[in-house]
């Protein structure tokens, strides 16, 4: 039996510690690469007609220039994605407060989530399915850290092309479990992503304060920017939220999953390619990268505003707070997996 191809191998170092890539190929000429320091998946590599792949995703050359700015570009983020308002959240009645690391709110799970740490790695393959796994436990053994947590994620390339991302976990008290994945798209190669075309299931987008933490509110997309039930340029959107002060998108979807899951597709005209984004969650932040800077030096060239997409699947933000928003809760003795997947065109 001829098994799918996997590998690893060195990529650098990083704070003292070696930093893994994990390679995921399939008989389409499919190559997924994640790191081992935070999670990163550096590449979704798909080929054209002659056979030259191309990496949809924006990438740096080394791993310390992923951490030198505050982005989170490619992280694996948990264990809560988007933002917990005053680093507090209530479960069954008991409040518990977590270290902030954005003014007085905590971001994408604080200072020591998913994001920070190298993780275990091991790499498993059939014929039809290259597989790699994750783990790594995160004690709770600093004033301010998320209750102690056991985590699994799962990433599994198929010769259907779908990359599907499993997280799991357990916890040893009351605590949230909403992660998600950081990853920035530009199909084109191009220096930004205004001619590729989004769709996304999705009728209402959160209320946010000053501080983009939600309100509770839910606001309809229709008839505004924030409409993209039909395939819509992503420059003609940006060129719609100029009077905000974003002057783009950094805001969370109320997403409608259809029978088949799909939330999102992505689509880049030019070239054929495109990625449909799955997932059970009622979430989708969509984040047009307004704020890059040109001390950002990615492969593609330095930072630029709107030089890439960030498609985050998860629950509704910091749903604790509110009610019929979603179950992001993670109890003492249960086990909770979500899945995105990543269906590629080409």
């Amino acid at each position: 039996m001829i098994i799918l191809e996997t590998s690893q191998e060195l990529f650098d170092h990083y704070n003292g510690h070696e930093v893994t890539a994990f390679h995921l190929n399939n008989d389409n000429g499919v190559t997924v690469t994640v790191l081992s320091q935070g999670g990163i998946i550096r590449e979704m590599l798909l080929p054209d007609k002659g056979g030259k792949k191309h990496n949809i995703l924006l990438e740096y050359p080394t791993t310390a220039d992923y951490y030198a700015n505050p982005f989170y570009v490619n992280m694996m983020i948990g264990t809560a994605g988007g933002r917990i308002k005053q680093g507090q959240f209530t479960i069954n009645g008991k409040t518990t407060k977590v270290t902030p690391n954005e003014g007085q709110n905590t971001l994408h799970g604080g200072p020591n989530g998913f994001h920070s740490v190298n993780w275990d790695g091991e790499l498993s393959s059939t014929a039809k399915e290259a597989t790699l796994t994750l783990t790594h436990h995160f004690a709770a053994t600093e004033k301010g850290d998320f209750p102690a947590m056991t985590v699994s994620t799962k990433y599994t390339l198929g010769n259907d092309d779908q990359l599907v991302v499993n997280f799991s976990a357990e916890a040893e008290a009351p605590t949230i479990f909403n992660p998600t994945y950081h990853v920035y798209f530009n199909l084109s190669g191009e220096k930004d992503i205004r001619h590729q075309v989004l769709t996304l299931n999705s009728p209402r987008h959160m209320d946010v304060d000053s501080e983009k933490i939600p309100t509770g509110r839910l606001l309809d997309n229709h008839g505004t920017p924030f409409d993209f039930t039909s395939p819509t340029a992503l420059g003609e959107a940006i060129d719609g939220m100029q009077n905000t002060n974003e002057k783009g998108f950094d805001d969370i979807f109320e997403v409608v999953p259809d029978a088949d899951q799909r939330i999102a597709t992505l689509t880049d005209p030019q070239s054929n390619r495109s990625v449909t984004l799955h997932s059970k969650r009622n979430g989708l932040v969509v984040f047009t990268a307004n704020s890059f800077t040109p001390d950002m030096n990615l492969t593609l060239g330095h930072g630029a505003p709107h030089m890439g997409i960030a498609l985050e699947a998860q629950n509704l933000s910091d749903a604790t707070r509110f009610e019929n928003l979603g179950d992001t809760t993670l109890l003492p003795g249960e086990t909770k997996s979500y899945e995105i997947g990543y269906q590629f065109k080409f």
